[in-house]
C-alpha cells in the first residue's frame, strides 16, 4: 500500500470525533474492548467494534487477543508520520513568517 493510501486512512479515521475520543481513551493504556463499550455507553458494542475496526485498518489501534479478552492497543505512529508529512513542514514556514514579521516590527 503505499504512503498515499496510508494517510487517507488515517485522515478517515481521525475525521470522526467518536474515534478521537476512542483514542484519547486508549492513551491511558491498552483497553478492552469492554471497557471502551462502558466508557461510551451511547454506543453498542456493535458500533464500537466499527469504529476499531477503521482505527485498525488505519493502524491507529493493534488489538490482541488474550483468553476471552480483546485488549486495544494506541499506536501513534501513523499520527507522528502526518505530523512529519504536513503538519512539521507547515508549521516551519509558519514559524519563518513570523520571525521575519517580528524582526520588520523591531526594526
Amino acid at each position: 500500500m503505499s504512503s498515499d493510501a496510508k494517510d487517507d486512512h488515517v485522515f478517515k479515521a481521525l475525521a470522526h470525533p467518536r474515534r478521537r475520543l476512542m483514542l484519547d481513551a486508549l492513551k491511558e493504556g491498552p483497553k478492552t474492548t469492554g471497557a471502551l463499550c462502558e466508557a461510551f455507553p451511547d454506543m453498542d458494542r456493535c458500533t464500537v467494534m466499527q469504529h476499531l475496526k477503521v482505527l485498525e485498518k488505519a493502524g491507529l489501534v493493534v488489538a490482541r487477543r488474550q483468553g476471552r479478552e480483546r485488549w486495544n492497543h494506541l499506536d501513534a505512529l501513523p499520527i507522528k508520520r502526518i505530523h512529519d508529512r504536513w503538519i512539521s513542514e507547515y508549521a516551519g514556514h509558519a514559524v519563518s513568517i513570523l520571525d521575519r514579521l517580528k524582526a520588520d516590527l523591531e526594526t
